[in-house]
């Protein structure tokens, strides 16, 4: 058993924290623990005092590490607010601007986000994201050559093109808050399951996916009303409402002007093994080839790619 650390990662999202507890071997992160916490957006303001309480184990044990931590902690919503990097830019140009504090001890160093802005008016912002994006760059160097377009589905999921190694441009799309507000403030769901049934998943996906006059806001009340109609079990409710969101969140990111899906050879998923498998499903309803890869992973990877630039290109 190992008994030495070197640092301290942090995903820190608007839903939920995960933290690593990593040591470097020989230039890469491997992790000797894992915990989870509540996301930034869930805590009032209590930054320090989460922190302290997840990993507080930690420190008593290995002593003021180093912290790095990416995400919606440093949003105007966060613990310290960091700059925006523009577009096109590569996920590693963020070392540049990393915000730095101290906390019980502890070096904290939080991962500013990317912005980007286009003539049509088309703006956008990330947090989190450019970590995960960094760390799918490191997998392959066939990932830092020609066009890619990333998908990270989640609470707000992103649709990221990246073309020879640099973010150019990405979209982002409120799918998963949205599917937690009708869930639980609306009139749609009425019975809350957690098994998702497929063919619903697919009949709600379907409707929006084939739809050419704006079937979204209409569709929605769909969900109620098959319902009353008997047309739609009450527990299968929240997957007909689940395919019909990312439906539209899919026919959306392949109509987006800002990339070509014919110029495209395959949508790379990153993310939780159940939500994309999902993504997945949609996109291959409409002959998309996907690949998929565990937000852990890239995670792992994009901080080992921060950590050795900030602290090792200085030892």
């Amino acid at each position: 058993m190992r008994h030495q650390a070197d640092v301290i990662v942090v995903d820190w999202g608007a839903s939920f924290l995960r933290a690593y507890l990593c040591f470097d071997n020989g230039g890469e992160l491997e992790i000797i623990e894992q915990v989870s916490g509540p996301g930034a957006a869930k805590v009032s303001q209590q930054f320090e005092a989460v922190l302290n309480s997840v990993i507080g184990r930690w420190s008593a044990q290995y002593g003021a590490l180093p912290v790095l931590m990416s995400g919606h902690i440093g949003s105007s919503l966060g613990w310290h607010e960091t700059p925006y990097v523009s577009c096109p830019v590569s996920p590693l140009e963020v070392t540049k601007e990393l915000f730095e504090f101290e906390s019980n001890g502890h070096s904290i160093f939080v991962v500013p986000g990317v912005s980007c802005e286009e003539p049509d008016g088309h703006a956008d912002v990330m947090r989190g994201e450019e970590t995960h994006v960094l760390g799918w760059l490191t997998m392959d160097e066939s990932h830092r050559r020609g066009k890619h377009l990333l998908c990270l589905p989640g609470t707000h999921t992103k649709w990221v093109l990246v073309e020879e190694g640099k973010i150019k441009v990405f979209k982002t799309a409120i799918t998963g808050e949205l599917f937690d507000l009708l869930c639980h403030h609306s009139v749609l769901i009425q019975q809350q399951g957690s098994e998702i049934d497929i063919r619903a998943f697919e009949q709600g996906a379907k409707l929006t996916l084939e739809s050419e006059l704006g079937q979204f806001v209409h569709g929605l009340f769909s969900v109620r009303t098959l319902q009353v109609q008997g047309k739609l079990d009450a527990e299968h409710a929240k997957s007909y409402l689940s395919g019909l969101l990312i439906g539209s969140d899919v026919r959306a990111a392949l109509m987006a002007p800002q990339w070509r899906i014919d110029e495209l050879t395959s949508i790379s998923l990153i993310g939780s093994h159940p939500l994309c498998e999902l993504f997945s499903q949609t996109l291959k309803m409409k002959g998309i080839t996907v690949r998929s890869t565990q937000e852990k992973e890239t995670c792992l990877r994009g901080f080992c790619a921060i950590y050795q630039k900030v602290f090792k290109s200085v030892a």
